[in-house]
């Protein structure tokens, strides 16, 4: 009996190191694994909620929308507007909410991170947060996430974030738009906000939550990279990554991004390490696109337990934005 068990021991751990040793060979040979384990968008959490129902979340003060930046690509959108605003808002259609984008508050675009929807948990929380300090929120579902249609790719997400900034612009008249990016929302801003910087119209600030270097890099550091020292991980994982055309290059973005900068990174961040987001404040600190604007970073302590998505929790996260971004308070005309 104890040799049976010991060849049925030996079954189940032979056939464990086949599949480990199998699945590089397996995404090397289709490298579209490997997009999809980066952008996790077939991950849906929560689970059944209807994202055309935000009050569902408590955004009782947001509207959904649905724009639609190329033919046969549709992206859902949440709009939240300032808290001051709540019973205002009750009942209101589109419309009122589009004509109130040009109010005297700011105006946040929130560009979120892979896996999950806008109605995300932690997502939500930050909306409340900002919406309670006198912003406007607007966020939405990348091509291919949530509700809204199409396949995801870098410059299609980075073409959906240049839509919905210009509808933004188009609206909000002469009031502060800002853009807040978490993780892999991050490198479709530095995206973003490159190319605006390009064509000369810069959002009034950047926000970076979570950020790391570049997407090799940070697929590299990845805690729960469990091939990290495996022979030929670059090959094996990193190189599909690149030839899939999935750079997300923060740090070579923002040596061509002119406007303010802020960065917000927690200590015990185990999905993207803390040190990647001091290492990409380094290359801005250093970059001379920056040398006329603030460029912050602004650490957590790992005795707090933010972690990677839970920086909406600081009590200090209204103050650090009052004195970055100036006063956006709800005491502003309503």
């Amino acid at each position: 009996r104890r040799k049976g068990m010991w060849f049925q021991l030996r079954k189940i751990l032979l056939c464990i190191l086949g599949l480990y040793v199998a699945i590089p060979f397996l995404i090397r040979l289709c490298p579209g694994i490997q997009a999809k384990l980066i952008f996790l968008n077939f991950v849906r959490v929560p689970y059944f909620i209807d994202l055309k129902k935000p009050q569902d979340q408590g955004l009782n003060h947001t509207c959904n929308y649905y724009l639609q930046p190329e033919e046969d690509v549709t992206l859902g959108v949440w709009h939240t507007v300032p808290a001051v605003w709540w019973k205002t808002a009750q009942g209101k259609d589109q419309m009122w909410y589009e004509d109130a984008l040009a109010s005297s508050h700011p105006v946040i675009l929130y560009l979120h991170g892979n896996a999950g929807t806008r109605g995300g948990d932690h997502r939500v929380e930050l909306y409340k947060v900002l919406s309670s300090l006198g912003y406007h929120v607007v966020t939405f579902d990348y091509r291919g996430w949530g509700d809204s249609i199409g396949t995801p790719s870098e410059p299609g997400m980075t073409y959906d974030a240049l839509h919905v900034f210009d509808w933004i612009k188009a609206r909000s008249g002469d009031n502060p738009v800002y853009i807040w990016g978490h993780s892999l929302g991050t490198g479709v801003a530095t995206n973003l906000v490159r190319r605006l910087c390009e064509r000369e119209t810069p959002p009034d600030a950047l926000i970076l939550e979570s950020p790391f270097t570049n997407i090799r890099e940070e697929a590299k550091s990845h805690p729960f990279s469990v091939y990290r020292f495996f022979p030929g991980f670059d090959w094996f994982f990193l190189d599909p990554i690149t030839n899939n055309g999935i750079k997300f290059a923060n740090d070579e973005n923002v040596k061509h991004i002119s406007c303010s900068l802020l960065i917000l990174h927690a200590e015990d961040d185990p999905v993207v390490p803390f040190h990647l987001g001091r290492k990409l404040y380094n290359i801005a600190a250093l970059s001379r696109s920056f040398r006329d604007f603030k460029v912050q970073f602004m650490p957590f302590h790992s005795d707090l337990g933010y972690r990677h998505k839970y920086i909406y929790k600081s009590p200090e996260l209204p103050r650090i934005l009052r004195e970055f971004l100036g006063k956006s308070e709800p005491e502003l005309q309503h």
